[in-house]
Order: structure tokens, then sequence, then C-alpha cells
């Protein structure tokens, strides 16, 4: 499981959701709005949208669909 860090409006945010979409990633990503949680807001209040894993790996924007495929298959970006 994947969680995206973002908040409603953010047009960042959008943009990497539709990375994820064209990825695949879709079906196994979270959407975490950080307005609904005070620890999500502190920890990404200037940093969304990022991307998390069940490991704790983070990618933060800005990131291209290549990055996001490096991510996801593991590799140290």
């Amino acid at each position: 499981m994947l969680s995206l860090f973002h908040t409603d409006g953010c047009h960042l945010c959008e943009q990497a959701w539709a990375l994820v979409e064209q990825a695949g990633l879709a079906e196994r990503t979270r959407r975490c709005d950080i307005m609904a949680d005070d620890a999500w807001l502190a920890a990404y209040r200037v940093r969304i949208p990022v991307l998390r894993d069940q490991a704790g790996r983070e990618l933060g924007w800005p990131f291209t669909l290549a990055d996001l495929g490096a991510w996801a298959a593991g590799e140290t970006i």
C-alpha cells in the first residue's frame, strides 16, 4: 500500500495523482488529506505532494513518471 499525502485545491497534488494513475498504482494508493490529521499537517504542510510506502520511504515532489516507476520498483531516487 502507498499513501499520497495531499490536500484539496493543490494543483501539484493533482499532477502527482495523475502520475500515480499513469503508473498503474492508483488501486494500491490511498489519498491522505493532510488537513484531516494534525500529525500529517505538521509533517507535510510545505512538502506536499509526497508519496510514502509501507517501509516509510518517501518520494517528494517534483517527480516524473520515470522517477515514480523507479521508486516503486525499490530504486533510490
